[in-house]
């Protein structure tokens, strides 16, 4: 039987990586309401609300020798049980009962997750490089709170 998808982990930061667990958080329209971006112009926004990455790949990627682990990269939602490689610009996840967002972007690597990479090895979560291995980003259609263990559902879209 398949692994039910589930947040696997929640990750916020003053600004910077690695972002640190918490075990639930309050989603908006701009994103985790404690969470803050250095860079704005890269970062954050509402079509950038959450960035989203998935557990299996950051286990593969370990077994490949990077040093990366959850939050390492930035990532506010760690998600274990989906199939990554249909987590696709428009894409919509429910999370939990109250959260609705939808996929805008993939991320693109850049050198302040340096040290989750052997030998720097950035561009092995660029979607041009690596197509399905990429971060995501996503606009929050519905607010709400979030936990540690939520299902995750995918309600359509892409």
């Amino acid at each position: 039987m398949a692994e039910q998808a589930h947040i696997f982990q929640i990750n916020r930061s003053d600004g910077g990586v690695p972002k640190e667990p918490v075990r639930e958080g309050q989603v908006t329209s701009l994103g985790l309401e404690s969470d803050r971006q250095n860079d704005t112009i890269h970062h954050g926004g509402p079509q950038r609300a959450l960035c989203l990455y998935a557990l299996e790949r950051i286990v593969d990627l370990q077994a490949e020798g990077h040093p990366i682990y959850p939050g390492s990269t930035g990532e506010n939602l760690t998600l274990a049980g989906l199939d990554w490689a249909h987590v696709v610009p428009g894409t919509r996840l429910r999370l939990g009962e109250e959260v609705l967002i939808e996929i805008t972007q993939y991320t693109t690597p850049c050198q302040k997750i340096v040290d989750s990479f052997a030998e720097g090895q950035i561009e092995r979560m660029s979607q041009d490089e690596h197509p399905g291995w990429s971060r995501a980003y996503a606009r929050v259609l519905s607010e709400g709170r979030i936990r540690v263990g939520d299902r995750v559902r995918v309600e359509g879209g892409a």
